[in-house]
């Protein structure tokens, strides 16, 4: 057996601030010497929400560069190749695909021409510690009969919570999803709503008010780690992701989500942008409270007619922009946050297929309310887990040698709050992985490995810049959302934007995809700016 376990390179350390190198000229100075007539933005990051910010902006008439501190584009969507493999290394679960399509439609392409979609079927499967197996689908009839086998007298109470979440749907992700709410007087004007729809209420807690076979609970409350909020503390309103796959389904991206990633930068390049990568930012700079670009680690300055940030929130706040800019998100706010669960992710090969195991499979452990209680409140790296394991084999093949598959499964984990080492502590939990694999699905899998890598919570903080390892940002709780949250427009600084899983409306990436839709709202037009 050939298990190779590479090590994630950091970005470097970002050197103290030194006497700035001649920035690139921006805005006014570029036109003054004949270069690209267009206002300069610069967007820091390259996931989900910075691609999709850049190829908006594109089309306001700005003249783009993303900025990103890995080797590759994508953020959380790297993709590692190893030993034939492709491995996703961030998000698989491809819902609202429509604001894909409008992307590509902003930049005058079709997304079919660059990627296909395909549907997943079932969305996941889950199975029970006990063995006990539900295929979670979009097909209601399906549903149906899956639920009248594992708690028929909870029928109704399912087809009640499905109509609770297309009315949560209807207001909080149709209605507030894509609108900034910075401001008093917009959160005010979402209270009666989300008042009207419970959102005080938790992800667990409204389950519960329709349902009450507890299998079926954790069932229609997984999902919200999905987003990487404990369902017994999460706001209800992200209730809404059960109708949001009931309408438009979980979609898989052939060749993988790094085919997204790949059809972005082509977008931005076709609009004259770009996307630089070894580019670690150390600083946003500022004058007369207005951002005016970026002091990169290696002493260069970028300058910039407005400035948005794809990094982690806090991240931004606490390390990109200097406190004495900052009133609000202060360095001992930060600290008092709350934080989302970390994840460690083992990324593996085998040399065999699973026929069997579906592209999306949930293992749930013997614990579930005690387990979130360990990882969110007492952050303790417990000896049970439940996971997820993401086989994209069963959908494309290309994505491994001919007859192997490809896998990653992840467990949510404490963020770096919990002390534990991980350079200590990362190949004992792997193995307990492996071996909880065996007893489940993947019978004989130690024996089967032939490439293996691993990406821990220290990780999530050193190589992708997400403060305390958190793999969300920001905890989803009602306090830490909407207004509660980094604002996509900067309350700090001017020309300051924030896209991503740590502003409005959150992580997941519908949600990713919207704060970058709402940039349409706050960004000046380029032609303004001319």
């Amino acid at each position: 057996m050939l298990t190779l376990r590479t090590p994630l390179a950091a970005p470097p350390a970002i050197p103290p601030a030194t006497a700035p190198a001649r920035a690139e000229p921006s805005g006014p100075a570029a036109r003054a010497a004949g270069g690209d007539p267009r206002p300069h933005a610069v967007i820091i990051g390259s996931g989900f929400g910075g691609l999709a910010a850049a190829v908006r902006l594109g089309a306001r008439g700005y003249r783009v560069t993303v900025l990103e501190q890995l080797d590759a584009p994508g953020g959380r969507a790297y993709v590692y190749r190893q030993d034939g493999y492709t491995f996703d290394a961030g998000p698989t679960v491809i819902t609202a695909p429509f604001l894909f399509e409008e992307l590509w439609q902003l930049a005058g392409r079709r997304l079919a021409d660059d990627v296909q979609l395909v549907p997943v079927a079932p969305f996941y499967r889950v199975r029970f510690d006990d063995g006990t197996v539900f295929d979670y689908s979009g097909d209601a009839q399906a549903m149906r009969e899956q639920i009248a086998r594992l708690a028929p007298a909870d029928l109704g109470g399912y087809e009640r919570f499905l109509q609770a979440s297309r009315a949560i749907f209807e207001v909080g992700f149709e209605q507030l999803a894509h609108v900034p709410i910075d401001s008093w007087p917009a959160m005010l004007r979402c209270v009666p709503a989300l008042a009207r729809l419970q959102g005080w209420r938790t992800v667990y807690g409204l389950a519960c008010r329709h349902v009450r076979d507890p299998r079926l609970r954790v069932l229609l409350t997984f999902q919200s780690l999905l987003v990487g909020g404990n369902p017994f503390s999460t706001t209800s309103v992200y209730c809404l992701i059960a109708y949001l796959e009931r309408r438009w389904g979980v979609h898989f991206a052939m060749g993988g989500t790094g085919k997204l990633v790949s059809g972005l930068v082509g977008l931005i390049q076709g609009q004259g942008g770009s996307v630089r990568c070894n580019q670690q930012v150390a600083e946003i700079t500022v004058a007369g409270g207005t951002a005016t670009g970026v002091r990169l680690a290696d002493g260069r300055s970028i300058a910039a007619d407005v400035v948005v940030s794809n990094c982690d929130s806090a991240w931004t706040y606490k390390h990109l922009l200097p406190a004495a800019h900052r009133k609000r998100w202060t360095d001992a706010r930060i600290e008092r946050a709350r934080y989302s669960m970390s994840l460690f992710v083992w990324y593996f090969g085998t040399r065999r297929r699973y026929e069997d195991v579906a592209h999306h499979t949930i293992v749930l452990g013997p614990r579930y309310r005690e387990l979130l209680g360990d990882i969110f409140d007492r952050k303790t790296l417990a000896d049970d887990c439940s996971l997820y394991l993401h086989r994209p084999t069963a959908t494309d093949r290309s994505m491994a040698p001919d007859g192997c598959d490809a896998f990653y499964v992840l467990s949510p984990v404490p963020h770096l709050q919990s002390g534990t080492d991980w350079a200590q502590r990362a190949e004992s939990y792997r193995r307990q992985l492996e071996q909880r694999l065996h007893q489940t699905v993947l019978p004989g899998l130690k024996d089967e490995v032939v490439t293996s890598r691993c990406l821990t919570p220290q990780d999530f903080q050193d190589r992708l810049s997400s403060f305390r390892g958190a793999a969300f940002g920001l905890e989803p709780q009602l306090l830490q959302s909407a207004w509660f949250r980094p604002h996509n427009r900067s309350e700090e600084v001017d020309r300051l934007y924030l896209v991503g899983a740590g502003t409005h409306p959150g992580a997941g990436l519908p949600g990713v995809l919207s704060s970058a839709r709402i940039l349409d709202t706050v960004v000046p037009h380029g032609q303004s700016l001319v």
